[in-house]
């Protein structure tokens, strides 16, 4: 064990900017499979990969290993002069495997900056067109996008949002796809599914279609919402209306993409395929800051037919050793069988929780798809009642996962900002039927604490 560790506790200060100026975590020291290891020897089980990121589990040598093959040649070229061998094979695989229609990959270091990117690029295109009208975006109430101040203010994460609004550029957002607390008790899933998806045209009408410039939303709502999959042929509808009016569909897989739902693009279960999708968090896995923002050839072509400039870049984009990282890391995931080993594990740990927490008194609602599960919190099953916000649940249900040995995600404002609780669950692919078991159990205990 590195004298590190007893050096800090000894000194009992530090001088890292945290997330929090009142909480000082403690210091993790190794990782291992699904297992990460605090310096006083304590074992956490990942339940959520940290946010829906190290997907291939901690200590994966080969992974590794491709990062410092890496690094023994060139560890970085500003993309201004160099592209590299690792960049141009990523781009060719993620390419390769994206949904239809999908040629290019621009390469970034991470979900935030991929948002960026895309809404950057739906502006240039519609310029390079001549369709300098098409400035606006519409976005979904509960969406997350991203910390940067484009991607924020796409977002509807209202906690997020507050204190920075009079800094976001004006965002429509439309109602989100949330079957739990939206659908009618006279409507079918369908039903429902489509009367979402047309707020999404009426939005377009009262803008003006020739102002609307994208369409932006994640397949499976992560952080915000806690794995929320859409309503059946909500998505198809989404498309045909982005399609009518010639609105650009950004669909952002930060969260849910590169396998996390079961599928390697969180979209093919939808059947659709966007015009740029963003991606992050699993493609790197969590060995490399990396990410990467994808658009259809068609968008590509209106750029190098015009400018053939794209006014946007960062200083590590394409970074070498990174995405020698994504690659090794996108291999694994399609080498290795870790798609259907996400669905099977998936379905598993589905009826685990229900098993366990189907009948808790406090549980309303139980979702997601593959490795991507959420657990909705109310005070009461049989009205959906939320608890009160001055509880603070999601914040004590953390607290006292973590002191029972489990890394779990939950978060308040489920609902509507304010109010709503949920746990977001994203362990490893990697993750055995025996650590499902434990993360049950584990949970368990912190709901035993908590309620």
């Amino acid at each position: 064990m590195s004298a590190l560790p007893t050096a800090l506790r000894r000194h009992g200060k530090n001088h890292v900017f945290g997330r929090s100026t009142r909480h000082h975590p403690p210091l993790v020291a190794d990782g291992e499979g699904c297992y990460l290891i605090d310096a006083d020897g304590k074992r956490y089980l990942d339940g959520s990969g940290g946010a829906a990121v190290s997907c291939l589990g901690h200590g994966d040598r080969e992974v590794i290993g491709a990062i410092k093959a890496q690094l023994d040649k060139v560890a970085f070229a500003h993309t201004g002069f160099f592209t590299s061998e690792p960049a141009e094979q990523l781009a060719t695989l993620l390419c390769e495997a994206a949904p239809r229609g999908i040629d290019r990959a621009y390469l970034v270091s991470g979900g935030s900056e991929a948002v960026e990117a895309a809404i950057k690029l739906a502006r240039q295109y519609y310029l390079e067109k001549g369709e300098a009208t098409r400035h606006r975006v519409i976005a979904r109430r509960q969406s997350y996008h991203g910390n940067t101040l484009g991607a924020l203010a796409a977002g509807g994460n209202e906690w997020r949002r507050a204190q920075f609004a009079p800094l976001l550029v004006e965002t429509s957002h439309i109602t989100p796809c949330y079957e739990y607390r939206l659908r009618g008790a006279d409507e079918t899933p369908e039903e429902y599914g489509l009367r979402a998806a047309n707020e999404l045209e009426a939005e377009i009408n009262r803008l003006g279609p020739d102002t609307v410039m994208a369409f932006i939303a994640e397949p499976v709502v992560g952080a915000t919402a806690g794995a929320v999959p859409p309503a059946p042929g909500y998505f198809q509808r989404i498309r045909e209306i982005c399609d009518h009016y010639g609105v650009l569909l950004i669909l952002d897989e930060v969260m849910c993409g590169m396998g996390r739902t079961g599928t390697l693009f969180a979209c093919e279960q939808d059947g659709i395929a966007p015009d740029i999708v963003t991606i992050a968090k699993g493609l790197g896995a969590g060995y490399m800051p990396i990410g990467a923002m994808l658009c259809s050839a068609k968008i590509y072509d209106a750029i190098d037919a015009g400018s053939g400039f794209f006014q946007h870049g960062h200083t590590y984009m394409g970074h070498p050793a990174a995405t020698a990282g994504g690659v090794a890391v996108l291999t694994a995931i399609m080498d290795r069988g870790l798609l259907p080993r996400v669905q099977q594990a998936g379905e598993a740990l589905d009826g685990a929780l229900r098993a366990r927490f189907g009948q808790h008194p406090h549980v309303g609602d139980i979702r997601g798809r593959g490795l991507f599960r959420g657990i909705e919190l109310v005070s009461s099953r049989e009205t959906k009642a939320p608890f009160d916000p001055a509880k603070a649940i999601a914040k004590k249900l953390k607290k006292a996962a973590f002191e029972a040995g489990l890394i779990c995600y939950p978060m308040s404002g489920t609902i509507d900002g304010r109010q709503g609780d949920h746990v977001l669950l994203a362990p490893p692919f990697i993750i055995t039927d025996e650590q499902i078991g434990e993360l049950t159990d584990k949970l368990e205990t912190a709901f035993s604490k908590v309620f």
